[in-house]
Order: structure tokens, then C-alpha cells, then sequence
């Protein structure tokens, strides 16, 4: 689940955002693990619904990680900030934040 941040960022930039897609499928993974009942969808099939909707659903996605979120991240409620960063095209901060969350949550060696 632990991922350093940075490098994530470089190997999306690197390999032409196909490391995002994992990215995404691992963020994807981990809500369903940290919140299975506000997150039921697979990586799998949040990928494949991102294509069908042609990004449509990518949108739906960052709004709901913020609420997926809730449990780890002290309460707090990001989905705004994260659709209102999507919607800009920023969603790769949206990863960041996210996995900072993630990163806070489970430390390296816990």
C-alpha cells in the first residue's frame, strides 16, 4: 500500500501515464480494503469504466476516493477538492494526496 510519492510521479511522467493506470488500480485496491462499504468496485473494472465513459467515470472516481477516504484521513472530507481538481486536469495531485493518506496511515514497517 506504501508507496513513495516522487517516484510514482516519475514513472507516470516516464512511461507516458501507464504507471498511472496502476497507480490508479492500486488507490482503486486500497479504498476497497479500507472502506469496503463505501468502495465495492475493482481496479479492473474502475479502468475499464474510465474507458467506456471516456473519463467520465475518472471524475466519479475522485469524488468518491475523498469519501472512500473519510476513515483514514482523520474524518476529513476531500471529494470536493478532489472532483474540483479532476475537473482541471490535475487528477494526478488528486493520486498524491491520496496517497499520502494511504502512506500516513499504514507507516513503512508498521
Amino acid at each position: 500500500m506504501n508507496k513513495n510519492i516522487v517516484v510514482c510521479i516519475l514513472l507516470t511522467i516516464v512511461t507516458c501515464g501507464i504507471y498511472g493506470i496502476y497507480w490508479f488500480w492500486c488507490i482503486t485496491e486500497t479504498a476497497r480494503t479500507v472502506n469496503p462499504a463505501e468502495w465495492q468496485v475493482t481496479g479492473g473494472m474502475a479502468i475499464l469504466f474510465s474507458i467506456i465513459t471516456c473519463g467520465i467515470y475518472g471524475i466519479y472516481w475522485n469524488y468518491k476516493m475523498g469519501k472512500a477516504f473519510m476513515a483514514i484521513n482523520g474524518g476529513a472530507d476531500n471529494s470536493v477538492l478532489y472532483l474540483v481538481l479532476s475537473l482541471f486536469g490535475l487528477t494526478i495531485v488528486n493520486y498524491c494526496l491520496i496517497q499520502n493518506d494511504i502512506n500516513n496511515a499504514f507507516p513503512v514497517g508498521a
